[in-house]
C-alpha cells in the first residue's frame, strides 16, 4: 500500500527515469497475446494506480478493463483476476503453474530467507512442513483435544468484558479478541499464554500487527530494479528492528522450553499431547529425520502460525460484530437461534455451533464481504494460457478475493449484509456453499495445495467466540450515532480503519461458565 510519501518517491523516480530512458518498455518488442492493460508509465509501470488499499484500486481497474488484466508493477509482470471462472483456471486447472509464492524482500528477511512454511518455495521442505502442520497442529484429532483450551480462553475473555460491563466502561473489542486469539495460538504452540504478562502480551500483539502491516505494503525495492539496494521507504530499518525483537522473544521462549523438556524427560513425564514447539524440537534433534530443521526454520514457522492464526481470527470476529451492531435485526435473529438451541442457563460452546446454521451463515457472509486475505498472491513457475491469454513464467498472480465476493454477477445485492443467502430453503437449513476453496466465488481461505491449512481452527474459533459475544452481551457503540464505521484500513489481513469501541451490557442474569 502506498501513502503520500510513497507517491512522491514514485513521481521522482518517474521524472528521473524518463529523462534517462528514451525507449519505453523495450522488453515488449515481441508481440505476446496478453490481457487488457491500462497505459503504463516508464520504469514504474502501473505502480501509481495501486492507491493506499490495493484490492480496492485493482477492483476499480477490473471494472474498467475486465476480469483479467495485465499490469507491470515496476519491472514485475502481473495479472489480476477478478472472476471465479478465471480464478478456477489459475488455482485448479493450472494449479501446478501457480504453486509458488513471490519472493518479497521484507517477508524473506522476516522469515530468515523464506525458511518458513507460508512463503517457502513449493517442494520437499514445503510438503514436509505442511504435513507436520496438518497432522500435529491442525488435524481434527488435535483440534478436538485442544478444545478445552479454546473454551477456557473464551471464558477468560468474557470475564474481562463482564468486568467492564459492571463498571460501565468502554472496551476495544478488537484488542480483546486479539489477546484471546494470541493466547489460544500460544498455548497450542508452546503450552503457555504469551499474554499472561501484559508487557510481553502487548509486545506479541504489536509484532503480529507490524508483520501484517509491513508484509502488506508494496516495497519499491521489490519492483523497480535500480531501487533493489535502496531503502527509500525505510522498510529495511523497520524490518530489521521487528525481526530483532521477535528473535529476542523466541530465543528466550525456546531456551525455557528446552529446559522444561529436559526436566520432564529426566522425570519420565512425557504427556500424550505435545505442543508444536515440542514436535519441532524433536525433529530438530533427530539426526535421522526425513527433513532436518534449523532453529531459523522453527522460528520462521512459529512466526507464520502467530501471524496467520492470531490476526485473521480476531479481525473476522470484529468485522462480524460490527456488521451485527449495524444490523440489529440480524443480531436479534442470531440470539433467538442461540436461545432456542442452548437456552440462557449455560454458555454456548464449540460443540453447539453445528446446530446453529444461522450463526454459521453470519460468519460466511462476513468472510464474503470482509475476507481476511483480500488477495491470493502466487507466481507462475512456467508459461501457461489463462482466459485465452499467454501468461509467461515468473508472472505474479493476484486473485482479488475481495472483488469476487462483491461481484454483482455472482451475488444478488452484493454490498448488502444478508446471511440468508447462505441458508438453504430445502429442509436442513444448511447451505452447501462452503468457504473451503471448492466454490470459486467464495475464496476467503484460498484454494488448492497452497490454500490456508488452518480453515477448521479458524472456523472453530470465530464461530464459537462470535456466538458467545452475541449470547452474553448487548453492545453500545461509543460515539457517533450508534452505528459502526465500516472503513477498511491498510494491511495484509484487511484490518478495520477504526477500532470497534463498545460498552458491553450483560444480557444474561447469570454467567455460570464464566
Amino acid at each position: 500500500m502506498f501513502d503520500l510519501k510513497d507517491y512522491f518517491l514514485l513521481f521522482l523516480i518517474w521524472v528521473v527515469s524518463t529523462i534517462l530512458v528514451k525507449a519505453l518498455f523495450s522488453r515488449n518488442k515481441t508481440k505476446v497475446h496478453r490481457p487488457p492493460s491500462p497505459l503504463a508509465l516508464p520504469i514504474i509501470g502501473h505502480l501509481h494506480l495501486l492507491a493506499s488499499i490495493p484490492h480496492q484500486a485493482l477492483h476499480k481497474l477490473s471494472n474498467r478493463y475486465g476480469p483479467i488484466i495485465h499490469l507491470f508493477l515496476g519491472s514485475v509482470p502481473c495479472i489480476v483476476v477478478s472472476s471465479p471462472e478465471i480464478a478456477k483456471e489459475c488455482l485448479q486447472s493450472h494449479e501446478s503453474s501457480f504453486s509458488d509464492r513471490p519472493q518479497i524482500a521484507a517477508v524473506d528477511y522476516l522469515t530468515y530467507g523464506s525458511a518458513d512454511f507460508s512463503f517457502a518455495p513449493y517442494g520437499p521442505y514445503w510438503k514436509f512442513m505442511k504435513r507436520i502442520c496438518m497432522s500435529e497442529l491442525l488435524g481434527g484429532r488435535t483440534l478436538d483435544q485442544l478444545r478445552p483450551i479454546r473454551q477456557e480462553e473464551t471464558g477468560r475473555c468474557l470475564r474481562i468484558f463482564l468486568k467492564k460491563a459492571k463498571a460501565g466502561e468502554a472496551v476495544d473489542v478488537g484488542e480483546q479478541l486479539m489477546t484471546l486469539s494470541n493466547n489460544v495460538i500460544s498455548r497450542m504452540i508452546m503450552s503457555q499464554r504469551c499474554c499472561e504478562d501484559e508487557n510481553e502480551g502487548g509486545e506479541v500483539r504489536k509484532l503480529v500487527k507490524e508483520v501484517a502491516e509491513i508484509t502488506g505494503k508494496f516495497n519499491l525495492s521489490d519492483f523497480i530494479w535500480f531501487c533493489k539496494n535502496l531503502d527509500l521507504q525505510g522498510f529495511g530499518k523497520r524490518v530489521k528492528e521487528v525481526r530483532e525483537r521477535f528473535d529476542f522473544m523466541m530465543d528466550r521462549i525456546i531456551k525455557e522450553h528446552e529446559k522444561e523438556r529436559n526436566e520432564r524427560k529426566e522425570l519420565g513425564e512425557v504427556g500424550e499431547i505435545r505442543d508444536l514447539l515440542d514436535i519441532l524440537l524433536d525433529i530438530y534433534e533427530d539426526e535421522n529425520s526425513e527433513m532436518r530443521l534449523t532453529m531459523e526454520n522453527i522460528k520462521a514457522f512459529i512466526m507464520d502460525i502467530f501471524t496467520a492464526g492470531t490476526d485473521t481470527s480476531a479481525i473476522t470476529t470484529e468485522w462480524a460484530m460490527a456488521e451485527l451492531i449495524n444490523h440489529p435485526n440480524i443480531m436479534e435473529k442470531a440470539r433467538q437461534e442461540i436461545d432456542s438451541v442452548i437456552g440462557q442457563s449455560r454458555q454456548v460452546e464449540e460443540s453447539d455451533v453445528v446446530n446453529l446454521p444461522y450463526l454459521q451463515a453470519i460468519v460466511k457472509e462476513t468472510l464474503r464481504l470482509h475476507p481476511t486475505g483480500p488477495m491470493i498472491v502466487r507466481e507462475s513457475t512456467e508459461s501457461c494460457r489463462i482466459g485465452g491469454y499467454e501468461i509467461p513464467a515468473k508472472t505474479r498472480l493476484f486473485v482479488n478475493v475481495w472483488a469476487i465476493g462483491r461481484d454483482s454477477n455472482q451475488w444478488e445485492n452484493p454490498l448488502e449484509f444478508r446471511p440468508e443467502r447462505f441458508i438453504s430453503k430445502e429442509g436442513s437449513g444448511k447451505s452447501q456453499l462452503d468457504v473451503r476453496g471448492q466454490h470459486f466465488h467464495l475464496l476467503p481461505f484460498g484454494s488448492g495445495r497452497r490454500g490456508c491449512p488452518g480453515i477448521s481452527l479458524a472456523l472453530h474459533v470465530v464461530q464459537a467466540n462470535l456466538a458467545a459475544l452475541v449470547q452474553c452481551f448487548d453492545w453500545k457503540v461509543v460515539g457517533g450515532n450508534g452505528t459502526v464505521d465500516m472503513e477498511e484500513g491498510p494491511g495484509l489481513t484487511l484490518p478495520r480503519a477504526h477500532p470497534l469501541i463498545c460498552v458491553p451490557v450483560p444480557r444474561l442474569n447469570s454467567f455460570p461458565s464464566i
